[in-house]
């Protein structure tokens, strides 16, 4: 695989540049269980050589911080999770204080989901979100988006998407992918960030308005595409078959920051 011009100004001006990944479907295949999910070793092997070359690199995932310390575990790389309301600070997780208000609220809409869906994946992100998944039962999304929408009205919450037959129940913070490479791509003058689905769309259009403004020299999309990708993902700057493609487009780009490309 050839390095896209697309991402020649990280080579070209590596300390200045940041990179953000995505982890289901990006560094890691979708699984039916996502307590099983496990990143791929030839992608873990080239995010450990592009880390060092790099001003910033971060997996920002909808996963707990926890949960991305212990599965990607590559030295070099922060750990965004919950979409922004977790991080991992001097190996601690620090909630987003905004969402402390809501912690009561999650933890009650985890209880009725539990309830309401006991033959349905209910998947607590530790205290601040929970997420209802159907791709076990395709037919009753319906049935779980009315009745997470009803749950999060009724509770203060938010419930939106988050592609691939999910729906989350979180405080009604503003922050998504989005914010968060805005705030991580801070003092960067080129940032890329790899994702795969509707979730990731927010990071995509963050860096397009970044580079707008001025703050960004360069802003790089790079759609990790499946048969369930949205059309966002598929007109990405860069696109790559899966988390396959994902990982033999980074160890491309490690061979080019290290002279070898």
């Amino acid at each position: 695989m050839a390095l896209p011009p697309a991402l020649q100004p990280v080579v070209e001006s590596p300390a200045s540049c940041a990179l953000f990944v995505d982890f289901d479907g990006s560094l890691a295949p979708i699984v039916p269980d996502p307590a099983s999910a496990r990143v791929l070793p030839a992608a873990r092997a080239a995010l450990a050589r592009v880390a060092p070359h790099l001003g910033r690199v971060a997996v920002v995932s909808g996963r707990t911080a926890e949960f991305l310390m212990a599965a990607v575990d590559v030295g070099g790389v922060e750990h965004v999770g919950a979409y922004g309301l977790e991080r991992v600070v001097g190996g601690v997780v620090v909630v987003d204080s905004r969402a402390a208000p809501f912690l009561d609220a999650v933890a009650q809409a985890a209880r009725e989901a539990h309830s309401a869906f006991p033959d349905l994946l209910v998947e607590s992100k530790g205290e601040v979100a929970v997420t209802l998944h159907w791709r076990s039962q395709p037919g009753r999304g319906t049935e779980v988006i009315e009745w997470a929408e009803a749950a999060a009205a009724r509770l203060g919450l938010d419930a939106p998407l988050r592609g691939r037959m999910a729906v989350e129940l979180r405080p009604p913070v503003p922050v998504d992918k989005g914010t968060s490479v805005v705030d991580l791509a801070r003092g960067m003058t080129t940032a890329v960030f790899a994702g795969d689905d509707a979730g990731d769309v927010p990071a995509f259009d963050a860096l397009h308005v970044l580079v707008d403004a001025g703050v960004l020299a360069h802003g790089v999309s790079i759609g990790v595409c499946s048969d369930e990708s949205p059309a966002a993902i598929n007109a990405a700057d860069v696109v790559v078959d899966g988390p396959t493609g994902l990982a033999a487009l980074l160890d491309e780009l490690a061979d080019a920051l290290s002279g070898r490309g």
